[in-house]
C-alpha cells in the first residue's frame, strides 16, 4: 500500500467517524521578524505598570453610568 493510499484510507476513516480536515495557518515561531514582535510588544506590557498616565486619563474622561 502506498503513502498516498493509506493517507486517502486514514481520512475516509475519520470522515465516517464524523470529523474533517482542518487546515491552520500559524505564525512561524522561527522567524526572526516574529521573536522581534513578540519582544517589542512583551515589554510593551511590561512597561503599562510604570505608565499611570494612561489610566489618569481614562479615569478623567470616564463617566460613571450609574449616575446616569
Amino acid at each position: 500500500m502506498t503513502l498516498s493510499q493509506r493517507v486517502s484510507n486514514y481520512r475516509a476513516r475519520m470522515r465516517a467517524r464524523g470529523f474533517r480536515p482542518v487546515q491552520m495557518w500559524v505564525p512561524d515561531m522561527h522567524s526572526e521578524a516574529l521573536v522581534r514582535e513578540a519582544r517589542r510588544q512583551s515589554v510593551l506590557v511590561a512597561e503599562m505598570d510604570r505608565r499611570a498616565d494612561d489610566q489618569d486619563f481614562i479615569e478623567a474622561v470616564s463617566v460613571d453610568w450609574r449616575d446616569e
